[in-house]
């Protein structure tokens, strides 16, 4: 690091944010954000040419999402036993690796092959929100953790705005949706039809081995503090059995889990069907419906900012405790509208997504004692597992009440959860404070 004058506090905070890390850090947000977006994409794509279902088409996410789930806490040992940077590159490593499997996987043309591709992207991006998210939250004064991760995670909506736009002019082809081009072909066009398709999912990924190659070598060439709790002769490092139990035993921190899950599986649930549903309520291809994802990001983005704002100057739960009621009587009216205007509703809802992430994250990163905090953002990196469970959710019902509008309620339930958790951390901290106050 170029500036002396950073120092690294005994439980792993610095006493100031050094400026260039931290932009180098952000940027790996938008990394996952566009492989995300690309996932909206890929539903839409393979539920026509693989004739899915809505449930079979949401099981893109469960793969992605699944491996979250299965590699944050092998991801945070390493981070222990090493550092959150050499975390980063297995994560980049990884992650170029998995793109370029979609390679063979457009050969073979068969989805259980470009799941496995997928999954390998998550398995990458894991490594990545393991660490990023804990290190951001870390890479600077503990008084401004929370304004930190939220900053770095506005850097989220341009990574998926970008992947949107490469799916729409990349993947999408022009002319009528998908299902009504063959609607006029004979198996053997069809066929030849869905292999083309197939083909332009590859053009994504191309451009983002090169972004990821070049993201790889600023890391290597450049020095980071290690932000990681001091150990005295006297203080032994607690296992990770012993961190898990701690955790376990930590009702705020369980409390964060759950919010953090069926947040995370809402606003992938309301992305994933956000095109679908756009095709359905109108005479649309996929292409202009991909239009309606790039306003959702584009929503997103304005969301985080207004509440970046917000949240400096009113209490935080608060300010997400308007969000999620405003959310959950939005989504209400995505499942029950009887026109067009639900689409322009389900991308408006985006706006209040902005700012959960990053405070639940932070919040409940907060609960726990230091020694335990690189386990601890494992655990909640694995609460994303929720996009896996949520939109499979929202899919079967879907198809269960041959409605993709009335689907939207399971989001709608998910968002009420979310604001109940704001509620009881006002609380808390209105109780905090009152303790404060008396002693």
């Amino acid at each position: 690091m170029n500036d002396q004058n950073i120092i690294q506090m005994p439980d792993g905070y610095l006493n100031k944010t050094p400026l260039f890390q931290f932009i180098l850090l952000s940027c790996l947000f938008p990394l996952w954000g566009c492989a995300a977006a690309l996932n909206d994409i890929l539903i839409t794509q393979f539920k026509s040419v693989f004739a899915l279902s809505n449930f079979a088409s949401a099981l893109v996410q469960s793969a992605f999402y699944g491996g979250y789930f299965l590699i944050a806490i092998p991801a945070s040992l390493i981070i222990k036993k090493t550092s959150y940077k050499v975390a980063i590159l297995i994560g980049l490593t990884l992650y170029i690796v998995g793109c370029t499997l979609f390679f063979p996987a457009s050969h073979m043309a068969t989805y259980t092959m470009f799941l496995a591709a997928i999954f390998a992207i998550a398995i990458g991006l894991s490594f990545l929100e393991t660490a990023a998210n804990t290190y951001s939250s870390m890479i600077g004064p503990k008084a401004y953790a929370t304004l930190r991760l939220n900053i770095s995670q506005t850097f989220y909506p341009i990574g998926a705005a970008s992947g949107i736009l490469l799916g729409k002019y990349l993947v999408f082809s022009e002319g009528e949706s998908l299902e009504k081009q063959m609607a006029g072909m004979n198996a053997e066009q069809i066929h030849h039809f869905k292999v083309l398709m197939l083909e332009n999912t590859l053009a994504p990924y191309k451009y983002m081995v090169m972004v990821l190659v070049v993201v790889m070598l600023l890391f290597l060439l450049t020095r980071f503090p290690t932000c990681k709790v001091a150990f005295s002769g006297e203080r032994k490092r607690p296992s990770a059995l012993d961190t898990l139990r701690y955790l376990a035993k930590n009702t705020r921190f369980r409390r964060g889990i759950v919010a953090q899950f069926l947040y995370v599986g809402m606003q992938v649930a309301v992305w994933s069907f956000t095109i679908r549903l756009a095709l359905e309520l109108g005479d649309i291809n996929e292409r202009d419906a991909s239009n309606f994802m790039i306003y959702s990001f584009a929503c997103f983005f304005i969301g985080k900012f207004i509440a970046n704002i917000l949240m400096t100057r009113f209490n935080p739960e608060k300010v997400l405790i308007l969000y999620s009621i405003v959310g959950a009587l939005f989504l209400a009216y995505v499942a029950l509208a009887p026109n067009f205007s639900a689409v322009y509703i389900a991308v408006l809802v985006s706006i209040l997504f902005g700012p959960c992430w990053a405070t639940i994250y932070a919040g409940t990163l907060d609960t726990v004692d230091n020694e335990h905090t690189e386990m601890a953002g494992a655990v909640i990196v694995m609460a994303i597992v929720g996009a896996a469970v949520v939109p499979a959710v929202q899919g079967f019902v879907a198809d269960m009440f041959h409605s993709l509008q009335i689907s939207f309620l399971v989001s709608m339930f998910c968002f009420v959860y979310v604001g109940i958790y704001f509620w009881r951390e006002s609380k808390a901290r209105g109780a905090r404070a009152c303790e404060a106050a008396l002693s």
